[in-house]
């Protein structure tokens, strides 16, 4: 399963691992979003609502993308948050682990706070 998040000048591909909150997201699409930013972090609602499952971690890898159930969030992590400590990446809170981002991650430092975000399935 892939997602394409299309945030008008940049796009980027998202492959989805095989659990019960990637398939809610991707059955969830497509919907559109305003895009958050919160460090080296890009995060968006999504129409999706699901609790913590066993992929959830506290802290994630560069590429990781996340569901954050506190604010039904998809959250794309290519750098440090401002509560990462040295050599990693901290979420807010808790994230299910739902894939992985297949495209540049460089081009997510050009997506803006309050760009809009096209999710579809890729």
């Amino acid at each position: 399963m892939k997602l394409k998040l299309d945030f008008g000048d940049i796009t980027a591909e998202i492959e989805l691992a095989e659990t019960s909150c990637a398939q809610m997201l991707y059955e969830a699409t497509p919907f559109e979003a305003v895009v958050h930013r919160w460090g080296e972090e890009i995060y968006f609602e999504t129409p999706v609502s699901f609790d913590l499952d066993e992929t959830a971690k506290e802290a994630v890898e560069v590429g990781d993308v996340g569901y954050w159930p506190s604010g039904k969030a998809l959250c794309l992590f290519f750098g440090p948050t401002p509560i990462s400590g040295p050599g990693e990446i901290r979420p807010a809170s808790a994230v299910n682990i739902v894939g992985k981002i297949s495209s540049p991650l460089s081009e997510l430092h050009k997506v803006s706070q309050g760009a809009i975000v096209k999710v579809k399935k890729s």
